[in-house]
């Protein structure tokens, strides 16, 4: 008895090795997915292959890899989830579930997948990238500017990481350590775009122009006319006298670049240059830009505010504010006309503003019964 049931032992364990290798993928067929980018295809055929209940490292490892490369992220973590379950000492897993949650959007789970690999690993520089990442987004900047330096630290010459503490550390007016951190990389890669503009921004802080005009022409030259850019240069020009190049620098801004601070300098630098009415033309549009075009509904919000307070005055004079930024709203008129009429009884003004607001033809859908009370309050206190 005991020989017929080692035999039959044998015989399911032989089953079983023999189910393993019959369902061995066709690695030439997965290749050719791989390489015309079919990893739907592919992951559908490996779920064939492999059936459930699979606990083959290799096996997970490869329907994890194909099911997030087609997009199938929850399943990928899945199977990430159960490697690690059987090996929590993969480092190489426990990134992946840290990449899979930042793309699902799950940047706490993130955030604890990395700080795991850190527990371990002091030495990982894409780990403290992402890091700085995540808790940028959560507005955790004493973390951002840690991570960021470890990061710089493991590798000073990398860009992104360079420009976003270099950048940083100018927000923070730490010049001084945003230069060394900007010449190590820059000597790395001196033609590269990311690290030219974060170099604009510290030598515009620092108020080197001459520098400031080198870069932005650099960049400039490789093709990044941007509004940004454009500024910096033309401010530098301008604070360099040069006074011709200033106005041209800012006459290539796209109207769609264009801010408060490219009008306002353009529009000394066409003064500078005599140019006054040019200088008129900008300065208005700096004081456009300047101000925000909602500015006369605020006012208006603050009008209607004092009048709930019962500060009819001061309603008055946020009503009177709010027309001198926008002087076509014919509600502002009417709700004027109605405090004169009704809180500050002055028959004089509360005409004047309701013959206002009838003047600038509001809609008869919409407003009817503001009309028609707009008119029979001028004909009562007109007599």
């Amino acid at each position: 008895m005991k020989f017929i049931g080692y035999q039959l032992v044998f015989l399911l364990l032989s089953t079983v090795v023999l189910a393993q290798q019959v369902n061995k993928p066709d690695d030439a067929l997965l290749l050719d997915y791989y390489q015309n980018q079919r990893f739907t295809e592919a992951s559908d055929y490996l779920k064939k292959v492999y059936t459930e209940p699979v606990s083959n490292i290799k096996a997970l490892a490869q329907l994890a890899y194909t099911a997030n490369m087609a997009g199938r992220l929850a399943e990928a973590e899945g199977y990430y989830q159960r490697i690690y379950n059987a090996d929590s000492t993969n480092t190489a897993v426990l990134y992946s579930l840290g990449s899979l949650n930042l793309r699902r959007g799950n940047a706490l789970k993130a955030e604890d997948f990395y700080k795991r690999i850190i527990a371990r690993d002091t030495t990982n520089f894409l780990v403290y990238k992402q890091l700085a990442g995540i808790s940028s987004d959560k507005n955790d900047m004493t973390a951002v500017v840690v991570y960021l330096q470890k990061a710089n630290k493991l590798n000073p010459a990398e860009p992104d990481v360079a420009s976003d503490l270099s950048d940083l550390y100018v927000s923070m007016k730490f010049n001084a350590e945003a230069e060394k951190v900007l010449n190590k990389a820059i000597a790395a890669d001196p033609e590269n775009i990311i690290l030219l503009n974060s170099l604009l921004k510290l030598v515009y802080a620092e108020k080197k122009w001459p520098e400031a005009v080198e870069a932005g022409l650099k960049l400039e030259k490789n093709g990044n006319n941007s509004g940004q850019v454009l500024t910096k240069l033309g401010v530098a020009y301008y604070n360099l006298k040069n006074y011709e190049c200033s106005a041209a620098t800012f006459a290539d801004i796209a109207d769609i670049g264009q801010n408060e601070t490219s009008y306002y300098y353009a529009a000394l630098a066409y003064k500078a240059l005599k140019d006054h009415r040019t200088a008129i033309d900008k300065m208005y549009k700096a004081i456009e830009e300047g101000v925000s075009p909602n500015v006369a509904s605020y006012y208006g919000e603050i009008a209607d505010s004092n009048e709930k307070l019962s500060k009819f005055k001061m309603a008055a004079l946020a009503y009177k504010k709010s027309v001198q930024f926008d002087d076509q709203n014919p509600m502002i008129y009417y709700s004027m006309g109605s405090l004169y009429d009704t809180e500050l009884r002055d028959k004089k003004n509360a005409v004047k503003y309701y013959k206002k607001y009838l003047s600038l033809k509001p809609p008869v859908a919409k407003q009817q019964n503001f009309i028609n009370y707009s008119k029979s309050r001028i004909a009562m206190l007109s007599r």
